[in-house]
């Protein structure tokens, strides 16, 4: 009888391999998958960074050298002659710019470096009517765009050849050992027109970004070229081997999760909220604070990110066993508080308020009562953010699936089903490095059937009976608190208490 280690390399050596390489923030990781969704090799290596206020930047040649380890380390278990394919995500929004050789000129600006904040209004002036048509309206201080701009006021004259590289694209260039067109996905926040497959050449021209700087431009999951031999010797990928264009972290999880049919969303709760969802139409979105990816599929990929989440019980319940406090949280279901779970000021997501501030109202004085507060908070922004996605028109009816750390709790995504009304799926696994493996192995292939094959869905979790009466009162407070101290607009507050309204009557 084989172990379970020569199923997977058997199956892996019959049906494939692909590999999934995710450049994250604080790590890259390798990993390799078969058709089924098997794990036959996996990676990882630190990344360190260098913050400073607005300041967040990474040296570009480090991306590489984790890389290279960690995919090594993958490679180690992989049948020989098995990879098919290998495809690289990375955050949304960094940048750097190389020389003709691919050697950075400058240091990387991280997805979240906003010293280009003075860049924004110029940007959002010459370019409004592009983004407005791309659904999003404005940019946004850390998205790349501006920071290009930063870079090229702030840096030496650029040598001949000079080009603009994104995270993933500095990574491609060292795998196929030339110069690589970018994806749209990662090159969405450098205003790339998504509709039109090209730069806004009039914008960019006027925004005094010369045309030889910016990289050719094509749909995620188009082979790019092949891995070369040198290449090949750092990373033990053989030589050959197609390199697939991926996307950004974010759709690189959402690969992972499977949530790729149009009306299927992926929320992802960690530090903060995020949504992903598919829609066959561009959403349009006026305050700007939804914006879509394109899938490989051509479908939309419209997402937004709430400054709410797990980040207010990281700061005040450091170390605590969040389990034990889960099971006291569940017998105060409402709590008898109200808590805005910011941990900074400034709301993105499901409404713009740069001024918005957290709260916490009333409660009985116990430990038990404030952490159900702020669980239940994040539950009420979280619905809220589909009343808005239903208020644009988006599909949300199909699969729901929940990943990020706080999907590790079992009473908290309990108690999200049992706000939103609806069954939630928690698969066993979502890394950004599984929606790549994803992504390489759906070339000729619709990534969703490839996606169902490959992704494993651990438990499907139901509403609790009961629950629409339970916390009809208290989301209708909530949404009360937050239109009256001026936050959120109107429109959106009377369309969240009428579909509440509504929930509640279908469960009675």
């Amino acid at each position: 009888m084989r172990t379970g280690a020569a199923r997977s390399k058997a199956a892996g050596r019959e049906s494939g391999v692909w590999l999934g390489l995710d450049v994250g923030t604080q790590s890259a990781r390798a990993l390799a998958v078969t058709a089924d969704g098997g794990v036959v090799g996996a990676g990882t290596r630190p990344l360190t960074s260098r913050r400073s206020g607005p300041r967040h930047e990474q040296d570009p040649e480090e991306w590489w050298q984790a890389i290279a380890a960690a995919s090594s380390e993958a490679m180690q278990t992989v049948p020989a002659g098995a990879l098919r394919g290998v495809a690289v995500d990375a955050t949304s929004g960094t940048i750097v710019l190389v020389d003709r050789k691919g050697s950075p000129i400058t240091p990387a600006l991280m997805y979240d470096d906003t010293r280009a904040a003075g860049q924004v209004d110029r940007v959002n002036t010459v370019g409004g009517h592009v983004w407005a048509e791309l659904g999003y309206s404005r940019m946004q201080p850390s998205w790349a765009l501006p920071k290009l701009l930063w870079l090229l006021e702030e840096s030496p004259p650029l040598p001949r050849g000079a080009r603009l590289a994104h995270q993933s694209d500095f990574v491609n260039r060292r795998l196929v050992g030339r110069e690589v067109p970018a994806d749209l996905s990662n090159a969405l926040k450098s205003g790339a027109h998504l509709v039109a497959g090209t730069w806004p050449d009039a914008v960019m021209e006027a925004l005094g970004v010369p045309a030889e700087l910016l990289p050719e431009l094509v749909r995620s999951g188009t082979v790019i070229g092949a891995v070369s031999r040198a290449a090949a010797a750092v990373t033990a990928i053989p030589a050959g081997t197609p390199v697939i264009a991926g996307m950004t972290d974010g759709c690189a999880s959402q690969l992972g999760a499977g949530a790729l049919r149009p009306g299927c969303w992926n929320s992802v709760l960690g530090t903060t909220l995020v949504l992903k969802g598919v829609t066959r139409e561009l959403i349009h979105d006026p305050l700007g604070a939804l914006y879509s990816h394109r899938a490989p599929s051509g479908d939309w990929l419209p997402g937004g990110a709430s400054s709410t989440g797990a980040g207010l019980i990281s700061r005040d319940f450091t170390g605590r066993d969040l389990d034990e406090l889960g099971r006291a949280a569940s017998a105060h279901e409402p709590s008898a508080g109200l808590t805005y779970p910011l941990v900074s000021a400034g709301e993105r997501f499901p409404f713009v308020a740069p001024q918005a501030q957290g709260f916490a109202l009333g409660g009985d004085g116990s430990e038990a009562d404030r952490f159900a507060a702020i669980l239940q908070g994040v539950g009420y922004v979280e619905r809220l953010c589909f009343d808005y996605l239903d208020l644009l028109g988006a599909p949300t009816s199909g699969d729901l699936v929940f990943t990020g750390g706080a999907a590790r709790s079992e009473y908290w995504c309990q108690l999200r089903a049992d706000i939103l009304g609806r069954a939630v799926s928690l698969p066993d696994n979502s890394e950004p490095a599984l929606g790549m493996a994803i992504l390489a192995a759906s070339s000729g292939r619709d990534a969703a059937e490839v996606a169902a094959e490959m992704v494993h869905i651990r438990v499907t979790i139901e509403p609790r009976p009961g629950s629409a009466g339970r916390f009809y009162d208290a989301y209708g407070r909530f949404v009360d608190e937050l239109e009256n101290r001026g936050w959120l607009g109107a429109g959106l507050a009377a369309h969240a208490r009428a579909r509440a309204r509504a929930w509640a009557r279908e469960q009675q």
